[in-house]
């Protein structure tokens, strides 16, 4: 950037075409009061565009100041816009034995007053005005100001609104007075007003997009996680953004996971979030039909069709006709039976058995297993077609032991949903038991701890789930842990300090409290809570 400049002040008749009037100080040694101004304004704007963070641009500014103005001590304060409050925003010049908050608190009044005006104050001899108060000298204290040092503060002014101050403690210069000096931190004050403004109202608008952008994933989320299903893993959230994406249309689905994973919620969530949520939702476990009844069941019969067929049936999907059916365990179907299911799939029509008269149904297949396809495939027990027409739009559930983050939520639902049912206050876990349940590897999932949770309920009757509320399986040891010893001591301090936090949380940390249900006096609780380093804050 090239700069042009003639000065034409008393002293001086110059004209310098350059880079910087940075540079034009140094080579020329010019003494020049307009050249030094403009040297001055034009590394202040150089500082303000360094950075988009003002916190990171003040202290440099600053010093730009210091170095050409020879000033003693500077500040910049910005007023809070929601309750107009002066706040520091940085200083330079103060001692490190001293506070920068306490030389803030020494010019106060005078800040507050160049707030007040929306105009310069300029307290010619700084020393005399902090004589005048006796609460100032001691707020002075550490701070070396000499007889002739004046104080000069100028608002901070974006259009007629002051958004701060810009203060500056240097010597009187005799030849020039305050007049000079008070005209050029007004310039930069301008400068600094601007950029600081703007600076400020971008934040703002950034932070209120990033409270926006967290409002709407915090809804999203809201929105995406169905009402019966519980976690917060990713593959969770994963699965959420799958059903939210393939609910509203026809598409057959299939659900894939372990047993006791909550392959039905998906299927129900499904159903409820499409347009056929008013029709009928049909289940079917195919793995609970011998290949006798299947077809019946899922085609429906004639009167006469077969031995025992009493009367005309309708069959499953036909009762879902307009709706969904469930078809769980699709794995488990036979080869006959997958032949005529890949016709519905195909064409949507269908005989009931001992009929020839065709069918036509409108009914929204899900599937579900927790077999592996691919390998029924390789080994010629599942079809092939039938696969492809049944994977259209795959769901995974994972497995419990993959978002181990859940195990705490879906306890605590479920402890609630069966305290609930036996009319009883909800309990809270111990410790201990918390232990087992989260470095537990959970082979039975969703299921399991629901179960596990329903019994754990049952035993505690009201009072805290324990560890030895909990199933068997949990609490056997793992190969790692059989192998390292645990003496019988070390099984008592555990137990001891396990029984203490109990208590502790039971009572909100209430020492006193805790003492009497254990039996313990004050001073032996208070020995114990010391020898085994608990922190109180955490069970209040």
């Amino acid at each position: 950037m090239s700069l042009t400049t003639k000065c034409r002040g008393k002293d001086c008749d110059l004209a310098v075409d350059g880079p910087s009037f940075e540079m034009l100080d140094r080579s020329f040694g010019v003494h020049c009061r307009s050249v030094q101004e403009l040297s001055l304004l034009f590394a202040v704007s150089q500082t303000l565009d360094k950075s988009f963070d003002l916190s990171e641009i003040v202290k440099p500014l600053l010093r730009r100041l210091r170095d050409m103005m020879g000033m003693e001590r500077g500040m910049i304060a910005i007023l809070n816009r929601d309750d107009g409050q002066i706040l520091l925003s940085d200083a330079i010049g103060v001692p490190r034995t001293v506070p920068a908050s306490q030389y803030f608190e020494l010019i106060h009044p005078l800040l507050q007053r160049t707030v007040d005006k929306a105009a310069p104050v300029v307290t010619p001899n700084f020393r005399e005005w902090i004589a005048e108060d006796a609460e100032r000298p001691k707020l002075s204290d550490g701070l070396q100001i000499d007889a002739g040092t004046g104080l000069i503060s100028v608002p901070l002014k974006f259009g007629e609104k002051v958004i701060g101050t810009l203060s500056v403690e240097r010597p009187r210069n005799s030849r020039q007075g305050w007049e000079a000096d008070l005209r050029l931190l007004t310039m930069i004050a301008s400068v600094i007003a601007q950029a600081a403004r703007l600076r400020q109202d971008a934040a703002e608008q950034i932070q209120s997009l990033r409270r926006e952008n967290t409002r709407l994933q915090e809804a999203m989320a809201q929105d995406f996680r169905p009402k019966n299903m519980i976690g917060t893993a990713d593959s969770m959230r994963t699965v959420y953004y799958h059903i939210e994406q393939v609910a509203q249309s026809t598409t057959t689905v299939l659900i894939r996971g372990e047993s006791g994973t909550g392959k039905e919620l998906v299927a129900k969530a499904l159903h409820e979030k499409s347009d056929r949520k008013h029709k009928s939702f049909v289940k079917v476990n195919c793995a609970a039909l011998p290949d006798s009844i299947i077809e019946s069941e899922l085609f429906g019969h004639e009167k006469g069709a077969f031995t025992g067929a009493l009367s005309m049936r309708k069959g499953r999907f036909e009762l879902a006709n307009g709706g969904t059916i469930f078809l769980d365990e699709i794995g488990d179907i036979s080869a006959a039976t997958q032949v005529k299911l890949l016709r519905v799939l195909q064409e949507r029509e269908f005989e009931r058995v001992g009929s020839q008269e065709t069918m036509q149904v409108d009914v929204r297949v899900i599937a579900a297993t927790s077999r592996n396809l691919e390998e029924m495939i390789a080994d010629g027990s599942f079809r092939e077609d039938l696969y492809y027409r049944l994977n259209v739009f795959p769901i995974y559930m994972p497995a419990l032991r993959d978002r181990k983050c859940d195990v705490m939520l879906l306890a605590d639902y479920f402890i609630e949903k069966y305290a609930k049912r036996q009319g009883v206050k909800a309990m809270r876990i111990s410790s201990a038991a918390i232990d087992l349940l989260v470095s537990y590897h959970w082979p039975g999932n969703v299921r399991e701890i629901e179960n596990c949770m329903e019994r754990a309920v049952l035993l505690a009757k009201g009072q805290s789930i324990k560890a030895h509320h909990l199933p068997p399986t949990l609490q056997k040891k793992s190969a790692k842990e059989t192998r390292e010893i645990c003496t019988l001591e070390d099984a008592m301090v555990a137990l001891e300090r396990e029984m203490i936090i109990d208590a502790l949380k039971d009572t909100g940390s209430n020492m006193a409290e805790a003492a009497r249900r254990l039996g313990l006096t004050e001073r032996k609780m208070g020995l114990r809570v010391k020898k085994y380093d608990i922190e109180l804050s955490r069970y209040k």
